[in-house]
């Protein structure tokens, strides 16, 4: 897939909930202001642990830029009526996978109910 190809299927998949099936390498590393999350499987497994915090969203991209191995977008994320995020991610590919994502959005204090477990 190319880079656009990518990204595109990144958001199709969360927004069906299929995290299982996202095209990342085995190695893909997220970073986000909760921490780095090494490795595909723990990256599958933290979802799975905390599927109230990640699943059920819909997502308005805003701006899409391409490189040959990279990407950025910004967009905002809502899940169900009472929760927005404003975020902006860069993403790095390698062999046709998206190897790594930065992420940068504002999370103030952290409400209990929104901590990762």
């Amino acid at each position: 897939m190319n880079p656009d190809e990518l990204v595109n299927t990144w958001f199709k998949k969360w927004e069906i909930g299929d995290f299982k099936n996202l095209p990342i390498a085995h190695n893909f590393n997220h970073t986000s202001p909760f921490g780095i999350i090494k490795g595909k499987k723990s990256y599958i497994d933290l979802v799975n642990k905390n599927k109230d915090k990640f699943l059920g969203y819909k997502f308005n991209i805003l701006d899409k830029i391409f490189n040959k191995e990279s990407a950025s977008v910004r967009y905002i994320a809502r899940q169900g009526k009472d929760f927005t995020l404003n975020v902006s991610e860069w993403y790095y590919f390698k062999n046709g996978l998206i190897e790594s994502i930065i992420a940068y959005y504002h999370i103030g204090d952290i409400k209990e109910d929104r901590k990762l477990k």
